[in-house]
């Protein structure tokens, strides 16, 4: 049973130092924690429990070793909540309570490493608060591209869905920033609003009144998106070659188990296409511009087989507030479509097939997927900016999530 931990004041001062400095990140696939000031080997151990015996304990550990720890009788074992920062609210456990997928800061000594201390995250309760941080981000979250940025006020603008919204922080808002060239949400680093600059990706969740958000969390990213056309295909490699519809250029794009690629369904698509085309555009293939079948969903009619579509609906009403519920109605309705698009791989492409791309900043000839999509040649013939536009819009609406990698927040071990 546990009990309210008690800890030597000198023991309970070290670890809150400790856990201060190294916030850990809740993430849906692979919880990992932030990137912390180097330490001593011999003084800290941090990862992913491997297995558990009697007396010891082995960690997978945030740089890719694996440490066999020793756990005497006299280690201090506590559980904390993740997003802690202290020892408020721990409680003492044993040994035999962790459990591999656990994850454990172990303060530690001598060589090999024996603990002191351990604190534990369990497994069950990072994945009950990576289910709120989801839901949290889906119910609160906005994004888009970067246009400007004022650090004397505090201020991000971006555009999402053809809105400008004004992004605010406060002392208290986390700021962070993707790494160069990782497609990971967890990975992630901590930062400033003076980092961002316009044509970044940025993603943030907070309260929002009309076109102003007051941010909790915010994340940032030197990001490309790409529309075009495959050339080819490396199956071996996990890699296509793109031909890029705004530069005319090919790009090798690289994928990783943690890039996301989806097909949309091609009725969908044509639905989508509808909601893009510029008013009195007409419809190919549909005489004197009639809409073609199943359209109404995506032009905001009801009807649809099913209720498709409806999601895009603007359901805000006249005038321009109207407008930007509208608006954020319609990127988080392509984002919550996009998840349950059907996952594919690099081999079920073709040459020829339109995508649409999130990738990391990568070189001009090359870069990383974070987010492919494929099946989107109405859409891009309809228009290929506005198609980009709910794209990465909805990208970004997901909290980050690239690859299933979301989540937001401090978590504590």
């Amino acid at each position: 049973m546990s009990r309210t931990l008690h800890l030597r004041p000198a023991v309970r001062a070290s670890l809150r130092a400790a856990l201060c400095c190294l916030p850990i990140l809740a993430v849906v696939a692979a919880p990992k924690l932030a990137q912390a000031q180097p330490a001593p080997a011999s003084s800290r151990v941090i990862g992913t429990v491997a297995s558990v015996s009697a007396n010891a304990v082995s960690v997978k550990t945030d740089a890719g070793s694996t440490v066999s720890v020793s756990v005497p009788e006299t280690a201090n074992i506590v559980r904390t909540a993740p997003g802690s920062k202290t020892l408020a609210g721990a409680t003492k456990i044993a040994i035999a309570d962790i459990e591999p997928g656990d994850r454990v800061l172990m303060l530690v000594a001598g060589d090999p490493p024996v603990a002191k201390v351990v604190v534990v995250n369990k497994q069950s309760d990072i994945a009950a608060r990576q289910q709120q941080d989801q839901a949290d981000w889906a119910k609160r979250g906005v994004g888009g591209l970067v246009k400007s940025v004022d650090s004397s006020a505090g201020t991000v603008t971006i555009t999402a869905t053809n809105r400008t919204i004004t992004i605010h922080t406060t002392p208290a808002t986390i700021i962070r920033r993707y790494a160069p060239d990782s497609v990971k949400f967890s990975e992630a680093q901590t930062s400033t609003l003076a980092a961002i600059q316009p044509g970044d990706q940025i993603t943030a969740r907070g309260d929002r009144t009309g076109d102003d958000v007051t941010a909790d969390e915010i994340v940032s990213g030197s990001f490309r998106n790409i529309a075009g056309t495959v050339v080819s295909i490396d199956e071996s490699a996990a890699t296509l070659t793109v031909k890029d519809l705004v530069t005319k250029k090919t790009v090798t794009i690289k994928t990783t188990p943690d890039s996301d690629l989806r097909k949309l369904d091609p009725q969908m698509a044509q639905m989508i296409a509808v909601r893009l085309r510029p008013a009195g555009s007409g419809q190919a293939g549909a005489p004197g511009g009639a809409p073609a079948p199943g359209a109404g969903a995506a032009a905001g009619t009801q009807g649809a087989p099913g209720g498709g579509g409806g999601q895009f609906r603007n359901q805000g009403g006249p005038g321009a507030q109207g407008g930007a519920q509208g608006a954020q109605a319609a990127a988080g309705g392509f984002a919550r479509l996009l998840q349950r698009s059907p996952a594919i791989h690099v081999a079920d492409l073709h040459k020829g097939d339109a995508v649409m791309i999130v990738a990391t900043a990568g070189s001009p000839d090359s870069a990383t997927a974070i987010r492919l999509l494929a099946g989107v040649e109405p859409m891009l013939q309809a228009s290929a900016t506005a198609s980009q536009s709910m794209f990465s819009s909805a990208w970004s609406g997901l909290g980050g999530g690239a690859g299933g990698d979301q989540g937001g927040g401090d978590a504590g071990p």
